[in-house]
């Protein structure tokens, strides 16, 4: 089989398309081990939709799937147009419904699908969270220094609420996010729907424009947009390499 890996923002994915849409699981556990195999933080598996340029199955590092992932919608929209697979504007299917993709050059945009607010603000455990599903669901506080992210407490509240745990700080209209990611069960260098969850609640409060500046722990720009209903996630990927194994 050959694989090709992908990096967005720091989220790494291992990618390849097939005609069998089956059950990747035990691949995504094997494939994504940094230690013994490509390493990743997921794997994404491209299968022919007839309704659509393809369907997607995502997987975390731990087996488990996830309905949507905004880096890995910008690398696998990539990875399709590089392989002949869809043109430079694309939709395809996810489990959170279809994704629409342009793409030029190394720079990718997503068409978000629609938020829904799950929770509003509440206080635990000394902050204030608020609970948003943005493709997935996102815990998010805002906090005045990064510096006081908790691993542990963020994998308490992930169990709790079955969430993505994001801190964020705002500063001069921009937004720094870290991330807390289920199925991965660590920090992460980047959560694309965390990313939007963090810009959403901080539009909220008036804190940014409808078009900010938005950095993960990886510190790679990324621009988000609200355009009335429509949101956009937009950042440069990169094709590290393909193998076959």
């Amino acid at each position: 089989m050959t694989y090709t890996k992908y990096s967005a923002s720091g989220n790494d994915f291992v990618i390849f398309h097939t005609f069998k849409n089956q059950d990747y699981s035990q691949e995504a556990i094997r494939l994504c081990n940094r230690t013994e195999g490509i390493g990743a933080d997921g794997l994404i598996v491209l299968v022919p939709n007839t309704t659509y340029d393809f369907e997607w199955l995502f997987y975390n590092s731990d087996g488990s799937t996830a309905s949507m992932c905004g880096n890995g919608t910008r690398a696998c929209a990539h990875y399709a147009v590089t392989n002949g697979l869809a043109s430079e504007n694309l939709t395809f299917l996810t489990g959170a419904g279809a994704i629409s993709c342009q793409i030029n050059g190394n720079i990718v945009e997503t068409q978000m699908t629609k938020p829904k607010v799950i929770k509003e603000p509440f206080e635990e455990e000394g902050l204030t969270w608020y609970l948003i599903d943005t493709g997935v669901p996102h815990l998010v506080t805002l906090v005045e220094d990064l510096n006081v992210y908790d691993k542990m407490l963020s994998r308490r509240m992930r169990e709790k609420h079955n969430a993505n745990v994001n801190y964020a700080k705002v500063e001069n209209g921009k937004v720094y996010v870290r991330t807390y990611e289920r199925g991965v069960e660590d920090e992460t260098l980047a959560c694309g729907t965390g990313m939007v969850a963090c810009f959403l609640r901080a539009l909220q409060l008036n804190l940014v424009e409808s078009v900010a500046k938005v950095y993960p722990k990886s510190q790679e720009e990324l621009t988000l947009t609200k355009d009335g209903e429509t949101l956009l996630f937009k950042g440069a990927v990169k094709n590290l390499f393909t193998t076959t194994l």
